[in-house]
């Protein structure tokens, strides 16, 4: 049940953020092994002077806050981060400079919605 939580200096139409949220979800569901009906995505949009990165060049900046179910190895942690970057880059010119992930990993039983709690990762 992940919460993936994107702050960006781009500003983004309607449409474009329903893609940004249907690809990662995509990009998710196969880098982690899991299905995407439990998948959210937030996207807010910041002033420039709302968020900073050291190693910053000139462009937008966006930042990702990927709060998932523990368990999942590095490598998939790393894939995932990896290609929501390169779509990132790709589709809204974010230098790699600007990009930064940062995933917090929670108990299965700390993630939930109405009808359901998580369980422990198995990778099945």
């Amino acid at each position: 049940m992940p919460l993936l939580q994107f702050d960006t200096t781009l500003s983004l139409s309607a449409a474009e953020k329903s893609a940004l949220a249907e690809r990662v979800t995509d990009v998710y569901t196969e880098e982690m092994a899991t299905t995407a009906g439990h998948v959210a995505v937030t996207i807010r949009e910041r002033e420039p002077a709302d968020l900073h990165l050291g190693r910053a060049v000139d462009g937008p900046l966006l930042f990702l806050d990927a709060e998932i179910r523990q368990g999942r190895s590095f490598d998939r942690k790393r894939a995932f981060a990896l290609e929501t970057f390169a779509y990132l880059g790709e589709t809204f010119d974010v230098p790699d400079e600007n990009l930064k992930a940062v995933f917090t990993e929670h108990p299965g039983e700390s993630m939930m919605g109405v009808d359901r709690v998580g369980g422990e990762w198995d990778g099945e």
